[in-house]
This record gives structure tokens, sequence and C-alpha cells, in this order.
């Protein structure tokens, strides 16, 4: 009752045009894309083939163990998304950028993605940390956002000082090449704490997957300091 009359008072008081088709967002749940963009979006569903290890997408069809090879080098276990970067999921990580608040599709969605991950074991959840520079400017970390939720729903801790970045790195864009990004994260990462990491099963938490750089230079310190598993979970999975 409730929800139907916050709904009601979003279309009639604050109407809000979907950020993808321009429609009514008609649904307070969708946050800012309508149901019709969300239903358009590609959440992954068990019905697709994707890298095992990175969670690339590789083809639509019964789902097989396979690798897309690209990835081998990366120092994470296991990458795993909610769906494509593209369309309601794209709209959604743009706007958790400029404000702390994850609309209640997407947090059913992304605890999904855990309940059907094989990261039950895990010890902590540590957010990929954000430079002093960045996290002044926007005034938050996002995947603070989503690692404080995450904590909430499996009781799992969400440790956000003991993985820290070093520097300011330059944001990764759109045409820089596989050995430029892993270039601009090279070195940037320290744990603080070494003794909270030490044996322990990790999941790394993002908002996009893009070339994996940034949790793979995440991964390879948090291992360097004694992490027995260190996976990624994500919104969304860069194509």
């Amino acid at each position: 009752m409730f929800q139907t009359f916050l709904d009601s008072l979003l279309s009639l008081t604050f109407p809000q045009a979907c950020q993808i088709c321009e429609n009514s967002v008609e649904n307070y749940a969708d946050g800012v894309v309508c149901r019709g963009c969300w239903k358009r979006t590609r959440i992954f569903s068990g019905n697709e083939v994707l890298c095992a290890k990175c969670g690339a997408f590789l083809l639509e069809g019964k789902s097989v163990k396979t690798f897309c090879r690209l990835c081998d080098e990366h120092f994470y276990d296991r990458a795993k998304a909610v769906g494509i970067y593209e369309k309601a999921l794209a709209a959604e990580v743009i706007e958790l950028k400029k404000v702390p608040h994850l609309s209640r599709t997407l947090r059913e969605l992304y605890y999904s993605a855990f309940e059907n991950s094989d990261f039950h074991d895990a010890d902590l959840l540590i957010p990929v940390p954000l430079s002093k520079k960045r996290r002044i400017e926007r005034g938050f970390n996002q995947a603070e956002v989503l690692g404080k939720f995450l904590e909430r729903k499996t009781k799992i801790k969400c440790d956000n000082k003991t993985l820290a970045r070093t520097n300011h790195t330059p944001m990764h864009r759109a045409a820089m090449d596989r050995k430029a990004r892993e270039m601009t994260v090279e070195k940037a990462f320290e744990v603080t704490r070494p003794n909270l990491v030490e044996g322990k099963n990790i999941v790394l938490i993002d908002d996009v997957f893009t070339s994996g750089a940034t949790v793979s230079a995440c991964a390879e310190i948090l291992k360097k300091n004694g992490a027995v598993r260190v996976d990624v979970l994500t919104i969304a999975r860069a194509v």
C-alpha cells in the first residue's frame, strides 16, 4: 500500500523523466529509469556464455565453462556482475556517482548477483578505494555504498580502511587500451592493515568492471599481504 502511494506521489507530484528514453518513471523502486528500459537491459540470468574468470560476456546461449584468455594474468580469482553496462544499469551507475543512493530495483539485482555467486564463504567485503582528491570532489565512494548495503544484507563485514589508494590516477577513458589502463593503476594501492586480510577470502566491491586493471591491481596487493582468494562483484560489466 505504501509503495503504491509513493508511486502515485512520484507520478503526480514529482514527475520524473527516464534518463534513457524520457518517458515517465512511474515506479519509485526503479530509480532514474522507467520499467520499459529496465526490461530492455541485459541482466545476466545464466542463459549466456560468460568468461568463468572475468565474467566477460561472450555470447548468448546455454552457459558453459569457458575462458576469454584476456584475463589470464589478472590477480583476482573470479568476477561477477549484475549485467551489461548499458541502458538501465549504465544510468544507475552514473547516478550513483552523483548521489549515494541505490534504487530498490538495483539493490535487489545486486544482492541476487551475490546470492547466485560462489562468494558465500567470503570473510570480508572491501570496496575499491578512491583517491583522496576524488573522494573530496565526489563527497563519497560509490563502492562503499554498495559494500555497506551488502554488509547489511549478508552480515559480512565491509572494511573500507584496510585497502587504500596511494596516489591519484586519471579516470579511465573509453579510448584507453588495456595496457594504458594497467599502467595507470600500477602500484596505486596499499594494504594498511595486513593482519586483517591475511588468510581471508575477500570480495572486492565496485560499480563497473571495464578492463579489470583496477580490481586486478587491488587483488595483487591483497594477495601479497596474505589474502587467500579475491573475488569481484560489480553492478555492470563493460562489453
